[in-house]
């Protein structure tokens, strides 16, 4: 059995770690907020995006569509790309996501296809490594970062146009955890290449009018696309953050909980052990006296 100061520096300990575990919780939730507004502000931009592509993709097909569009005609090169966090201490975040790429690489190269891997995030990286150490291509840190921005997502959408016009790819997923509420995050697999139009918006109302583009429907998707590419994983990475945020804040919320249980706990068995010892000193004290 364990000494009183052993039970008394235990528990000094276990208070410490509430502490910062209280402390990490109240700071997660102070960036939550900014987070979750981030994430929803850039939604809407990224459903614009996605209406106007789908507007124009309405108007061309065959040959003049272009290739991030169209596609290569084959899917039998996968790229996927797994957005997680850089940080830990969030509970089971990174491992949603992760798990649900591995579902679809597994499948994937169940299939025959060729699989290749990118990883953005720390802690994405590792268990993507030990079980495919030869298909992760590329991997970004972007915990260097201390506010997110377009500009962190362009050399990622740029290496991925990069592979795809290459010829080293057919098909890009993105995976992310997409927010919901503070208590839920989904983990999403999102096309990026080919381009999804059908899902991603609806095309505009024009009211019953005519557009003519200048220039034509070919060159602005042109444009567009490789700029949707950027902008869908930048949304990605700000509803990770903020499901990021929301997993600590409730992980570090259950630490301090279970760190108040096992104080309690502590200190009942150090106030049994402390009155047995008083308990028993006052029986030698007492068969003592008698004895004299």
């Amino acid at each position: 059995m364990a000494s009183l100061k052993e039970m008394r520096n235990r528990i000094s300990s276990v208070k410490a770690t509430q502490k910062i575990t209280k402390a990490m919780q109240m700071v997660a939730a102070a960036k939550l907020r900014r987070s979750q507004d981030a994430a929803q502000n850039a939604r809407p931009y990224a459903e614009r995006m996605a209406s106007v592509i789908a507007n124009l993709a309405s108007g061309v097909s065959g040959d003049g569509a272009p290739k991030l569009l169209a596609g290569t005609g084959s899917d039998q090169r996968h790229l996927i790309v797994v957005a997680a966090a850089d940080r830990g201490l969030a509970g089971g975040f990174t491992t949603s996501i992760v798990r649900a790429a591995r579902e679809r690489i597994g499948k994937l190269i169940a299939e025959g296809k060729d699989v290749k891997i990118i990883t953005i995030g720390k802690k994405a990286l590792p268990p993507l490594r030990r079980l495919y150490p030869d298909r992760i291509i590329e991997s970004y840190d972007l915990s260097a970062q201390r506010n997110l921005t377009l500009s962190a997502a362009q050399p990622i959408a740029e290496k991925i146009i990069e592979l795809y016009e290459a010829g080293q790819t057919d098909v890009v997923t993105l995976y992310f955890s997409r927010f919901k509420s503070v208590v839920t995050q989904i983990p999403t697999g999102q096309q990026l290449i080919p381009a999804q139009v059908a899902g991603g918006g609806a095309p505009a109302d024009l009211g019953g009018a005519a557009y003519e583009y200048e220039p034509s429907e070919e060159g602005i998707l042109e444009t567009l696309l490789p700029r949707n590419i950027t902008v869908q994983i930048f949304s990605a990475l700000l509803e990770n953050m903020a499901g990021f945020y929301a997993s600590q804040m409730s992980a570090m919320d259950n630490a301090t909980r279970n760190a108040g249980d096992m104080i309690s706990a502590l200190t009942v068995q150090y106030n049994r052990t402390r009155q047995a010892q008083i308990t028993k000193e006052l029986i030698e004290i007492i068969s003592g006296a008698e004895a004299l």
